[in-house]
């Protein structure tokens, strides 16, 4: 088995147009956790370069890792136990009956769909889902019927001839993981009616470039759409974008609404998008996100270097994805961070954070051991994580590590 593979090319167009905005350097498989003390392991490493194509304006990884690797089957992540991901999926649910004239004998499958958090929401019609991970099977538990199954032409085909074809057909925080971009939206429009509706919902990178949300930089996402190269890859498969959102998932994404041409009346909130990227996403503000995470490190770096100067203890707080790559870009070990925080349930207590010494333990430590400082990697909910732990009765300080490092009582 291959283990990744180096694209010289656009991930889209094939064009040898790839310019670099960062490199990270070498990360490891953000939910690569090993056991504490488990013996002969050790995390591999892949390049984690940011490049954008000049002509299909899609920005991407140039480094592809082998899908095993990223989603195992063992894949931990459930989208249940977020609320925020919670309300999200029954806003789109709500937002999909304005949008789409749809009733009890139409279908909605959806891709990548985890343990049917999303379809949960679609009680009145029929339903399909989408997974190749065993976390699907807690969605079959629910009564939500799901393939366990990547979703390929051997899927389409079995979904077209069991199932029918699908009204809507919805891909959130997915579409960016699969390789092969012509293959899935074929594969897509394989299974889609002709009056029917495809809803992606993906990272969104103005927000990434924006607020420096460089540790959303990892390998499950192959590429970071902006609205202008989700219309260039839509508009190749003759689809239009009828309507486009900006929605608070995972610090920032984007939810559009896309369909056959001439079928639905577009939204104004498409134009209004697009005018803005124009002038907040070019070759300019990119430099300038290269220098200013940098910066943000080096200040990381120092702000931490004066506490532990003066022998005060400090800990994380959340092992999500995206404080894998941060952990690992800044270089924080054991010797900096004594540990890492997770809820007391979580899978990810008794493990190492993927690529480095420091383990991840209960949060009932906090209450025993009392840091002087919790480092905030879950800092895009900070906020109300701060309020919970102060309403437990934490006395210490927090470190917020971007987009701007600060120090909060």
């Amino acid at each position: 088995m291959k283990l990744s593979k180096t694209n010289q090319k656009c991930q889209f167009s094939n064009k040898k147009d790839l310019k670099l905005i960062i490199s990270l350097g070498y990360l490891p498989p953000v939910n690569e956790f090993l056991k504490i003390n488990s013996i002969n392991s050790q995390s591999v490493f892949f390049p984690t370069d940011l490049v954008y194509s000049q002509s299909s304006k899609l920005v991407q990884l140039s480094t592809i890792v082998n899908k095993s690797i990223v989603f195992p089957k063992s894949y931990p992540y459930t989208s249940s136990t977020t609320k925020i991901l919670r309300d999200n999926f029954a806003e789109l649910f709500n937002e999909c009956k304005k949008l789409i004239n749809f009733n009890s004998k139409d279908l909605i499958v959806d891709i990548g769909s985890n343990d049917g958090n999303l379809l949960g929401n679609f009680k009145k019609i029929k339903r399909l889902g989408v997974t190749p991970e065993n976390i699907g099977k807690l969605a079959i538990k629910k009564g939500i019927p799901t393939l366990l199954r990547y979703f390929d032409k051997n899927t389409a085909n079995l979904i077209q001839k069991k199932y029918g074809k699908a009204k809507i057909i919805t891909a959130t925080n997915v579409f960016a993981h699969i390789d092969n971009i012509t293959e899935l939206m074929n594969n897509v429009l394989k299974v889609l009616k002709n009056d029917g509706v495809f809803v992606t919902e993906s990272h969104y990178l103005m927000p990434l470039i924006k607020d420096l949300q460089y540790d959303t930089i990892y390998h499950e996402h192959l590429r970071y759409y902006s609205l202008t190269s989700l219309k260039n890859i839509f508009d190749k498969f003759k689809l239009e974008i009828i309507h486009a959102k900006e929605i608070p998932t995972h610090g920032g994404s984007i939810r559009v609404y896309v369909a056959k041409k001439n079928n639905y009346k577009k939204s104004k909130s498409i134009k209004k998008i697009l005018n803005k990227e124009k002038k907040q996403l070019n070759r300019k503000k990119f430099l300038e996100f290269r220098e200013k995470v940098v910066a943000s490190k080096l200040q990381l770096l120092t702000v931490i270097k004066k506490i532990k100067d003066k022998k005060k203890l400090i800990y994380g707080v959340g092992a999500p994805s995206r404080a894998t790559t941060l952990v690992n870009y800044t270089g924080l070990t054991k010797e900096i961070v004594d540990c890492i925080c997770e809820v007391n349930n979580s899978y990810k207590v008794g493990h190492y954070m993927p690529g480095t010494n420091i383990p991840v333990v209960s949060e009932k430590i906090i209450f025993k051991k009392k840091p002087d400082y919790l480092l905030m990697l879950s800092w895009h909910i900070a906020k109300d994580l701060i309020k919970i732990f102060k309403k437990k009765g934490y006395k210490g300080k927090f470190i917020i590590p971007l987009p701007k490092v600060k120090i909060l009582s």
